[in-house]
Parts: structure tokens; C-alpha cells; sequence
């Protein structure tokens, strides 16, 4: 019989990826995405020996096991956004940050790190929790209570599955805001910035091939994304009266027209 690849796309909690790997027995090939919940160096330890403990991988770079796959960076890139924002909007000062409190490894990473960003570049920030609908327009009336400039959305499963109600809020209320991959600028988002999930698909594809050829995962070494793209959609910017700058529109990696 051919050996055959069950390719899992995971996101969130780390603990999903050796969960997917135990339900196949360790028995079949195990092909992964993983989003890393934080930039935490101790964490990103502890999750490798979980990883070590239970059996699943004896190195990153030579797992061992039955299991592989590439590491997504999403919330590692929130102090980025923020460069990126502040460039779009050179005037702000006031910059505020929605994040999902239910996620709270990703939570605590955003914070971190856009805290210690914010204070390099003299910003000021404005932390607003929504894991709910209901919640996201109670956050936006906080956003314009409190007079925020700009909006820095997390990395979190609920905040992309939300894009287009926060596309949507974001216009209503006139904020410029950041967001953690294309499929938010591509329903209105003003702007983002992320790991590139048609590379990382690629790449998922090229080992499913190698090991459906008679690689072992146990030679794959687990990966880390390393092409990142920035979107700029041009109407939304339009609509909020925002001047992209050249140097901004040079680098981008698409501009929606």
C-alpha cells in the first residue's frame, strides 16, 4: 500500500498540532500550519519540549517523528504593524489596539510588544478587548470616545473571522487601521501586513509531495515562514482622506486599486 500524507491546517493553540498528530495513531505522516501564539522565548521553549516530551519531534530542525509542517509568524508581527501605521498615518499620536481576550498567549504577546514599539516611537495606547460581535461595536465606540488616531487589529482566529464587520466598523467611524493578513485589505481593511498563507500552503504542498515520494517527516525540519507581504487598498484610503506616501506604495507587495 503507498504511504499517503494527511495534511492538517491548524491555527491558535499550539497544543492543537501534537493533538491532530496523536489522533493518527503516530502511525501517518502528519503535514502542519502552525500560528505560534507568542514571541515569548520561554514559551516557545516549553511548547518545543512539549513537543520533545511527548514523543512527536526530537529537534526542530530534525523532528523525528511523524510529524512536520511550517511555523506561520502572525502576532510576532504586531511591532511592525505599527511602523507600518504610523507611516501611513505620520500624525497620530494616540494609537489604539484591539485584541481577543479569550486569547490569552496572544493577548499578552500583542501587548508586549506593541507596548515596548509604542514607547520607542512616543505613542500613546489605547487596549480594547472584543471576543463577540456586540463586542467590536461597544470597542469602536470606545475607539471614538476616546479619540484614538489609528487602529491596530491582533493575530487572533476571531478578529479574522470578524474582517469584513471590522472593515465595515472601521469605515463607518473613519479609522485607519492595520490588519494581520490580505484577507483583510481584499474586503476593505485599509492595510496589512502578515506571513504569506500562499507560501506557506506551497510549502505545506511541497512536503506532502516529498513524503507521498518516500520522504520521512522525521528528515523534514519544521519550518518558519519567511515571506511576509504588505497590502494597501488605495480606495479605503481614498474614502478616509489618507495620502499614501510613495515610499509606502514602493514597498508594498500589492496595492488594490
Amino acid at each position: 500500500m503507498k504511504r499517503r500524507a494527511f495534511i492538517t491546517l491548524l491555527g491558535g493553540a499550539a497544543a492543537a498540532w501534537p493533538l491532530a498528530a496523536r489522533a493518527q495513531q503516530g502511525t501517518m505522516p502528519v503535514v502542519g500550519l502552525l500560528h505560534p501564539s507568542s514571541t515569548d522565548t520561554a514559551r516557545l521553549r516549553a511548547f518545543r519540549q512539549g513537543l520533545k516530551d511527548a514523543g512527536f519531534i526530537a529537534s526542530l530542525a530534525r523532528p523525528g517523528g511523524n510529524l512536520t509542517g511550517i511555523n506561520i509568524l502572525s502576532t510576532e508581527l504586531a511591532a511592525k504593524r505599527l511602523e507600518l501605521l504610523r507611516a501611513l498615518v505620520p500624525g497620530a499620536t494616540r494609537i489604539a489596539v484591539l485584541v481577543d481576550p479569550t486569547n490569552a498567549a496572544g493577548t499578552d504577546s500583542t501587548l508586549r510588544d506593541v507596548g515596548a514599539a509604542a514607547r520607542a516611537l512616543g505613542l500613546q495606547i489605547q487596549v480594547l478587548n472584543a471576543s463577540t460581535s456586540l463586542e467590536l461595536d461597544a470597542a469602536f465606540a470606545a475607539l471614538v470616545s476616546e479619540r484614538s488616531d489609528a487602529l491596530l487589529v491582533g493575530s487572533t482566529p476571531f478578529l479574522f473571522d470578524r474582517r469584513v464587520q471590522l472593515a465595515q466598523l472601521a469605515a463607518r467611524h473613519a479609522v485607519p487601521a492595520i490588519y494581520q493578513d490580505r484577507h483583510h485589505a481584499e474586503v476593505g481593511g485599509l492595510m496589512s501586513y502578515g506571513a504569506s498563507l500562499v507560501d506557506a500552503y506551497r510549502h505545506v504542498g511541497v512536503y506532502t509531495g516529498r513524503i507521498l515520494k518516500g520522504a520521512k517527516p522525521a528528515d523534514l525540519p519544521v519550518v518558519q515562514s519567511t515571506r511576509f507581504e504588505l497590502v494597501i487598498n488605495v480606495p479605503t484610503a481614498r474614502m478616509l482622506g489618507l495620502n499614501v506616501p510613495q515610499a509606502l506604495l514602493a514597498t508594498a507587495d500589492e496595492v488594490i486599486e
